[in-house]
């Protein structure tokens, strides 16, 4: 639907069609739809809780399962257009019933889960790289097939192929703009000089305690993981490593969850900032991709809502929140 409609048109409109879509199946509609974001929500009188998402589906079912929860349904349908895939896939972690459907035109299609693509193996090539970045004072972090350097939980460089000449080297820099800017100011700066330079800047902001400053305000989560991991007490933990997230980050300003494994078993610290209900159906692919047996979600003790512990206790691998005071690693 066009976005110059005037929003209450368009969320009646949205209602609308869930309602239309709903009777079609042979449901009874309870009720008006409600909204939930962009989309629609309503009852059925068999106790199911109907969802429409319409934008950005495929990060939204922890949206549709807050609202089950609050209506007390026995059961959840959730209707997209696009990313039906995703949805099926971490439906399928739930003890609550979830059905998701394509929506084909008006046709209802039941969706069929996209298995998580397996990580990309990193090149040797760019291996080779990670005594440069220790050098440079970065943490060497791999997530598929790309070998970065960060400094509590930031990207500071990263192992590229030059797309000219096709050789390997390390760009330093916050983020692609930044790593071009530097190389075009200071090109002719030996790299471990430059990279230690971008080290001590970047972690006089990172430290507990700093003034807020944009380079403390990106990759939150990752900064989170950072400081738990240097005190695994604060969720109850053992000793933990970085782990790979289910699905590479596709940039550094959205603010998406981390994991980070423990050493001895096979319990999963899933790091997450801000009120964000996906972050339980998230941990949802990263349980399945680490094969994990336990699942802690931290995240600042002000960002912990009782919907977000009734929707972790639906998961079907054991899975809770633990509140983190927000001067994490303090200690």
């Amino acid at each position: 639907m066009s976005s110059s409609i005037d929003p209450a048109r368009r969320a009646a409109l949205v209602g609308s069609s869930l309602r239309a879509l709903v009777t079609a199946t042979g449901a009874t509609p309870v009720g008006e739809p409600a909204g939930i974001g962009t989309g629609a929500a309503i009852m059925s009188d068999d106790g199911t809780a109907w969802v429409l998402l319409v934008d950005r589906p495929a990060s939204s079912l922890g949206g549709a399962l807050g609202w089950a929860v609050r209506q007390s349904a026995t059961g959840l349908h959730v209707l997209a257009s696009e990313g039906t895939d995703v949805l099926a896939r971490r439906a399928a972690s739930f003890m609550l019933p979830i059905a998701v459907s394509h929506l084909d035109g008006r046709t209802l299609v039941p969706a069929v889960a996209r298995p998580l693509t397996p990580s990309e193996p990193l090149p040797q090539r760019h291996r080779d790289l990670v005594s440069l970045i220790i050098a440079g004072g970065a943490e060497p972090v791999e997530e598929h097939g790309v070998l970065v350097g960060e400094v509590a939980g930031l990207e500071v460089c990263r192992v590229v192929d030059d797309v000219q000449t096709g050789e390997v080297r390390l760009e330093v820099g916050v983020g692609a703009h930044d790593r071009e800017t530097f190389q075009l100011l200071h090109g002719d700066r030996p790299t471990v000089e430059a990279l230690a330079d971008v080290v001590r800047a970047v972690g006089a902001h990172r430290s507990v305690g700093a003034l807020q400053h944009p380079l403390n305000q990106l990759a939150a989560s990752r900064l989170l993981r950072a400081r738990i991991m240097a005190s695994p007490s604060l969720v109850g933990a053992g000793a933990l490593v970085g782990a790979e997230p289910p699905a590479a980050r596709s940039n550094l300003k959205d603010e998406v969850p981390c994991v980070a494994r423990e050493v001895d078993g096979d319990r999963i610290v899933v790091c997450t900032t801000g009120v964000d209900l996906d972050a339980v159906p998230w941990a949802a692919d990263a349980i399945a991709v680490h094969g994990a047996s336990e699942c802690l979600i931290a995240a600042p003790a002000r960002d912990v809502l009782d919907i977000q512990q009734r929707l972790a206790a639906l998961l079907v691998t054991p899975t809770r929140f633990v509140p983190v005071d927000p001067l994490a690693g303090a200690r």
